[in-house]
């Protein structure tokens, strides 16, 4: 099995690129991300999956070794091959893809080509339990760690931590990018004196 290929940049297309090694040139399918971050004539990194069919063997490149190890995962739900599974981390990252599967958000996953509400019910079914545990923080939306600090502060105001997690759920998709701990508690506070 190819792990991983580091070498030039000797050709790049739509959805795949020619990594030269030596003198050896490695055809590989890449998703649109992972090509735009390569350059001609620049040497690259990709992190490999090999895909061997009774008429092919294909090698398909990835950013980082999530990326592939995502790709592998996916295709072992029933239905899900080599070019949906790339199809899927072509529109959602591995972190997204993650959680929607953990969540169980299936509209997130129709929204990658080859994949209907039905086959989006199958790879959460059959792949919800494998991802879990590694998607529980991941859950979370990017920036959890106010989640923790706010929690943590309602909890020593004397609100049980179930009232707590509600609050925080009420305020979450107000939440921008660059939290304020503070503001974020006080309408948090506000949150929970309106639902008394």
């Amino acid at each position: 099995m190819i792990a991983h290929l580091r070498g030039a940049v000797a050709a790049v297309s739509l959805n795949s690129a020619v990594l030269d090694l030596q003198g050896v040139g490695y055809h590989v399918m890449c998703t649109p991300s992972t090509i735009a971050d390569l350059r001609l004539g620049q040497e690259a990194t990709l992190w490999t999956s090999m895909v061997v069919r009774e008429d092919s063997m294909t090698l398909y490149g990835f950013a980082n070794a999530e990326e592939r190890d995502m790709f592998e995962l996916v295709q072992t739900a029933s239905g899900v091959g080599p070019k949906v599974a790339q199809a899927m981390l072509a529109v959602l990252p591995p972190e997204r893809l993650r959680t929607a599967i953990a969540s169980s958000d299936h509209a997130t996953l129709t929204k990658v080509p080859g994949i209907g509400r039905k086959g989006a019910e199958r790879i959460v079914v059959e792949l919800k339990d494998r991802v879990g545990a590694v998607a529980s923080s991941a859950v979370a939306p990017a920036g959890a760690a106010w989640r923790e600090q706010v929690h943590e502060a309602l909890v020593g105001l004397g609100w049980s931590a179930k009232d707590a997690d509600a609050a925080i759920d009420r305020v979450a998709e107000d939440v921008g990018p660059d939290p304020d701990i503070s503001a974020i508690l006080r309408d948090a506070l506000r949150s929970m004196d309106r639902g008394r």
